[in-house]
C-alpha cells in the first residue's frame, strides 16, 4: 500500500514536471500576462510594419492645425457690454452732461428766496436728460438714410442697430421724462414745463431740421429746457437765462450743418460773434437776483470769469474754423461749442447768487471732455 502511495506521487510530480516544461517551451505571445502586467498593454514583441507616411516635398507649406467651428455663442457681459456701448453711441450719452445746468440755471433765476427744491430740479434734470437723449436716437431715425451715405459708421446704417429700436429707444426716453415731470409737479409741470419741451424736440427731428427754421427750432428747445427747471415756479425772471443759452445754441446749430462738406462760409464768424455777445450776457450782474451769494466766493467776479472761460473754450475752435473752413475744423468747433454751454450755463448760475452751484457745474466738464473722445457729441 505505501508502495503505490509513493508511485502515485511520483507520477504526480513528473506530470507537473512536464507541463511546466511545456509551458515554458510556447513562444511569448501565447503565454498568459502576468498577474501585474495590464491587460491592455500592447505585447513586447515586434508586429509586423507599416510603411512610413512619405515626407512632405521640400517647400511645401506646413499643413495648417484644423480651424474651429464658430458656433455664434457669445458671453452674457459681451453681448450686453456690444449693445450698452452702441446705444450710448446713439443717443450721444456724453454729451448729456451739458444738460442739467439749463434745469439748474432756470430754477435759480427763477427763486425769489434762498430756498429751491433739490428733488424737484434734480427730477427735473433727469427729464430733460431723458429728452435730451431721446432727441438724438430719433434724429438718428430720422437721418438713417442720409448717415448710410455720409455716417456709415452710425449704430443704424452699420447694422448694429435697428430703425425699430432707435424709435422705441426715442419712444420709451420721452414717455420716462413726461413721467418725471408728472412727478415733480403734477398736471401743471407736466403740461406747461415737460410736455413743450418734448413737442419742440419731437418737432425739430421729425421736420423742421430741414427747413431755415432749423436752428431757431433747435434753440427754442434749449431755451424750453431752461424753463423747464422753473418747475412751479414763474417762467418770466429766467427768460434772460433763457435768451442767452437759445442765442449761443442757434449760432453752433448753423455751424453745424457744414461737418460734412466744411464749406461754412461766414458762418464761423458768426459763431464767433454770438458766443462772444452769449459770454457777455452771463457776465453781467443781474438785476433782479434770485437769491443773495454768500460766503468767500462772491458772484461779481465768478459768472465772468466762467463766462470768459466759455468764449476762450468756444472761440478758439470757432476762430480755427474761420481760418481753416473744412469738415475736421468746422466740426471740432461744433463739439467745442456743445461743451462750452457748461461754463456757460455755470456763469448763469453764479450771476443768479449761487457760485457754489456754479462750480459744480463746470466739474462735469473734464469727463464731458474725455468721454467725447470715445463717443462724438455731434
Amino acid at each position: 500500500m505505501t508502495l503505490t502511495l509513493t508511485r502515485v506521487r511520483r507520477a504526480f510530480r513528473e506530470g507537473l514536471r512536464a507541463a511546466h516544461a511545456e509551458l515554458g517551451s510556447r513562444p511569448p505571445a501565447l503565454r498568459r500576462p502576468a498577474p501585474d502586467t495590464p491587460l491592455c498593454e500592447a505585447p513586447t514583441h515586434p508586429g509586423p510594419s507599416r510603411p512610413a507616411a512619405p515626407p512632405p516635398p521640400t517647400g511645401a507649406p506646413a499643413p495648417s492645425a484644423p480651424r474651429a467651428f464658430d458656433t455664434g455663442y457669445r458671453p452674457r457681459t459681451l453681448t450686453l457690454r456690444r449693445t450698452t456701448k452702441t446705444l450710448a453711441e446713439l443717443v450721444r450719452a456724453p454729451a448729456a452732461l451739458t444738460v442739467p445746468g439749463d434745469v439748474v440755471a432756470g430754477a435759480l433765476a427763477s427763486a425769489r428766496t434762498a430756498r429751491v427744491s433739490p428733488g424737484r430740479t434734480a427730477l427735473l434734470a433727469a427729464g430733460s436728460v431723458a429728452l435730451y437723449w431721446a432727441g438724438m436716437a430719433l434724429n438718428d431715425w430720422a437721418d438713417r438714410a442720409e448717415d448710410a451715405r455720409e455716417r456709415p459708421e452710425r449704430p443704424i446704417p452699420s447694422g448694429r442697430l435697428s430703425p425699430g429700436a432707435a424709435l422705441a429707444t426715442a419712444t420709451g426716453l420721452t414717455a420716462g421724462a413726461l413721467a418725471l415731470g408728472a412727478l415733480a409737479g403734477g398736471r401743471r409741470v407736466l403740461l406747461r414745463r415737460t410736455l413743450p419741451l418734448a413737442a419742440a424736440v419731437w418737432a425739430y427731428d421729425l421736420g423742421l431740421k430741414r427747413t431755415r427754421l432749423g436752428p431757431l427750432a433747435m434753440a427754442a428747445a434749449r431755451g424750453l429746457d431752461v424753463l423747464h427747471g422753473t418747475g412751479t415756479g414763474p417762467a418770466r425772471p429766467a427768460l434772460g437765462a433763457a435768451l442767452t443759452v437759445a442765442a449761443h445754441t442757434l449760432a453752433v446749430t448753423r455751424l453745424s450743418r457744414h461737418e460734412v462738406d466744411g464749406e461754412a462760409g461766414d458762418e464761423p464768424a458768426l459763431a464767433l460773434a454770438v458766443t462772444a455777445a452769449s459770454a457777455l450776457a452771463a457776465a453781467l450782474p443781474a438785476r433782479h437776483p434770485g437769491r443773495e451769494s454768500t460766503g468767500r466766493l462772491r458772484t461779481r467776479w465768478t459768472a465772468p470769469a466762467l463766462a470768459a472761460g466759455a468764449l476762450a473754450l468756444a472761440g478758439r475752435a470757432q476762430w480755427a474754423a474761420l481760418r481753416t473752413p473744412d469738415a475736421a475744423h468746422v466740426r471740432a468747433a461744433v463739439g467745442a461749442g456743445i461743451h462750452a454751454l457748461v461754463p456757460l450755463q455755470a456763469a448763469l448760475v453764479a450771476r443768479a447768487g449761487a457760485p457754489r452751484a456754479a462750480l459744480g457745474l463746470v466739474a462735469a466738464l473734464p469727463p464731458a471732455l474725455s468721454l467725447a473722445r470715445k463717443v462724438s457729441p455731434t
